[in-house]
């Protein structure tokens, strides 16, 4: 099923034009999730960003509501060759830091040459993931909501909430559209056939 990324502002707007498309849709809440079904057999799923359920009552304007950003919270992005942290209170960035080192392209050499510079590429990797926990630890201290991270594995907190699909080369764009990616509710949608 597609999963749909919709910001908080418009959850309303999507559930209606969903109900426009499909002649009505009733609403219920089970497992976390609020459900809408259509009379033409179509359904929706929509679940609250920050890995929260949702136990309120099956109407929009309440899960909308309960779909607000936390306090205080944070996104970090990881790659090899560089990292973005943020710091948010609510849905404004009160600290960031977006940061890139090199690090050496792979190389067709063969022998030595090919292992003298994947030890530097390894090095040089090293040196960019440190940077970006020093960054993190400087502008995350004390954080009190969730962390969200999108990046790669080995560079992933304990606990973090993870980012769906690939995360691009973080800059401060990719690092806005993490962070409407990690407020939107995710829609899935089962058309009828």
């Amino acid at each position: 099923m597609p999963e749909v990324l919709v910001p908080v502002a418009r959850v309303g707007r999507w559930i209606d034009n969903f109900a426009a498309r499909h002649g009505g849709v009733h609403l219920r809440v089970a497992d976390g999730v609020l459900s809408g079904e259509a009379p033409d057999g179509s359904t929706f799923e929509g679940r609250l960003p920050f890995a929260r359920g949702y136990a309120g009552a099956a109407e929009v304007a309440a899960f909308a509501e309960a779909a607000a950003p936390p306090a205080d919270w944070g996104v970090l992005l990881v790659r090899k060759g560089g990292f973005a942290v943020a710091r948010l209170r609510g849905a404004t960035v009160a600290a960031s830091k977006v940061g890139k080192r090199h690090v050496q392209g792979r190389t067709k050499a063969g022998g030595w040459s090919q292992q003298r510079f994947a030890r530097r590429r390894d090095n040089q990797a090293r040196a960019a993931l440190e940077a970006a926990d020093e960054h993190a630890a400087r502008i995350l201290t004390g954080l009190h909501g969730p962390l969200v991270y999108g990046g790669i594995d080995e560079a992933a907190p304990p606990g973090a909430i993870r980012l769906p699909g690939h995360i691009g080369d973080p800059r401060r764009d990719v690092l806005q559209r993490a962070i409407g990616d990690a407020q939107a509710v995710a829609f899935t949608v089962q058309n009828a056939d």
